[in-house]
């Protein structure tokens, strides 16, 4: 048995019922705990977010609360949102989206909770800026004797960062270029590596600044060209919505080039590439959310469960409906070549819609995922990492990009599973803390 077969057999098994039950598990029992409150306070929180765009000077934080969102959705609006999608709907059938659905609104609450803990419990570091997520509310919310779980935590966080934050970012990105416009990997690297450099030396402050501008402008490109593609398939969306839900439930025969789905298939991709679009329950994103300058975690878990909302009920539906109202997925094609042909089947040069999507998109999800690890190196190895750590990164971006990556995406699955244990047991644990907190804010409040 090749190493291959291997890894695909322990990717299965860390997505199989167990972690599709934890994960859709916690998000229910916090949707339910919280009486369906971020769904019914989403207006408030995009309320939040805009007035998050300038922060209190009096209150404790580095970036503004709409700073740490768009660093958030920096490091989730990635590849998962264009090639994961098309990968969902190419194993899981249709039905798949409808999965990706359910696992958005339950990680609303997932997110939230995430927040508020993060803010709740967050720390500052021996240079004074702030830190926090599960590494940190494990430690000081459920007590030193936890401490270890935080260390793992940590541990799966910072290998899965040069995963799913980098290696796999730069080898599509490459990949696109490469196939587009005939860029050589190399170049595309050493470009990756030297813009990033600029970025992520500047820490948190810096990130914050680019994404504040950088995730708004290429959101609504990218829903824009989506909206174009769907409104000349108008006809068809009706049909492919009945679809969507009844796939769910039925599985999808097989037809064309598409090889069938069963139910399970569908509710397995749906959940897994969900997650990895939106990474509710991953525990990565209240590591940017601990930064926000703010004084009231249940704002702030309002203001970061806009973002599960954004990138999977938005972004990753706009994406789907251009894959199914195409045609292209009876095709047999997957991936970002699935996207591509989807695109390129509703107007001409619609293919480059999804090449400079991969860019753009990939490239904010290594400066975010470039934050998350060095926050999860920093609680290993303390401040000393920092440098030691952005050098490495920008050293593996190059490796990204110009070597064959096969097995990453695979690893990448299996180290999201194993980050994501420590992380929901948290929640489950301080789920307490967070009903407390959002019942005394809302108490007074409409």
């Amino acid at each position: 048995m090749d190493l291959n077969t291997i890894l695909g057999e322990i990717s299965g098994f860390v997505w199989g019922p167990v972690m599709l039950v934890l994960l859709l598990g916690t998000g229910l029992y916090l949707t339910i705990g919280l009486k369906l409150l971020p769904q019914r306070k989403l207006p408030y929180g995009i309320r939040m977010t805009l007035a998050g765009r300038k922060a209190d000077p009096d209150h404790a934080g580095d970036i503004t609360p709409f700073q740490a969102l768009t660093t958030a959705l920096s490091a989730t609006v990635g590849t998962g949102n264009i090639a994961g999608v098309a990968t969902a709907i190419a194993l899981g059938g249709p039905g798949a989206v409808f999965w990706m659905w359910i696992t958005a609104l339950v990680g609303m609450a997932t997110k939230y909770a995430e927040a508020v803990l993060a803010v709740t419990y967050r720390e500052t570091d021996a240079r004074g800026e702030y830190i926090g997520g599960p590494m940190y509310y494990i430690r000081n919310g459920m007590g030193r004797k936890w401490a270890w779980l935080a260390w793992l935590f940590a541990l799966f966080a910072t290998i899965a960062a040069f995963g799913i934050g980098n290696t796999v970012q730069a080898n599509s990105v490459a990949d696109a270029l490469n196939q587009t416009f005939a860029v050589p990997h190399a170049w595309t690297g050493v470009t990756l590596a030297v813009l990033a450099f600029l970025v992520i030396i500047g820490g948190i402050r810096r990130i914050g600044t680019v994404a504040e501008r950088l995730v708004p402008l290429m959101a609504i490109f990218y829903v824009g060209a989506a909206a174009v593609v769907i409104a000349l398939n108008i006809a068809e969306v009706p049909a492919t919505l009945a679809m969507i839900v009844s796939d769910a439930f039925t599985g999808t025969a097989a037809t064309g080039g598409f090889a069938g789905a069963a139910v399970w298939a569908a509710l397995r991709f749906g959940v897994a590439r969900g997650i990895f679009s939106n990474e509710a329950g991953l525990g990565s994103a209240p590591i940017a959310h601990a930064a926000a300058r703010t004084n009231e975690p249940v704002r702030q878990g309002t203001v970061a469960m806009l973002g599960t909302f954004i990138d999977t009920i938005i972004v990753c539906t706009m994406t789907a409906l251009v894959i199914l109202t195409s045609g292209e997925w009876l095709t047999g094609q997957t991936g970002a070549a699935l996207s591509a042909a989807s695109f390129g089947r509703g107007f001409e040069g619609g293919e480059l819609i999804v090449t400079f999507g991969l860019v753009i998109f990939a490239f904010t999800t290594v400066l975010g995922w470039a934050y998350y690890g060095e926050r999860t190196a920093v609680y290993l190895m303390g401040v000393k990492a920092v440098l030691p750590y952005r050098l490495l990164w920008v050293v593996a971006l190059y490796i990204g990009a110009t070597a064959q990556l096969d097995l990453v995406w695979t690893i990448a699955d299996i180290m999201n599973a194993l980050m994501a244990v420590p992380n929901l047991i948290a929640l489950v644990a301080l789920s307490g803390v967070v009903f407390a907190a959002s019942k005394a804010y809302f108490g007074g409040k409409k």
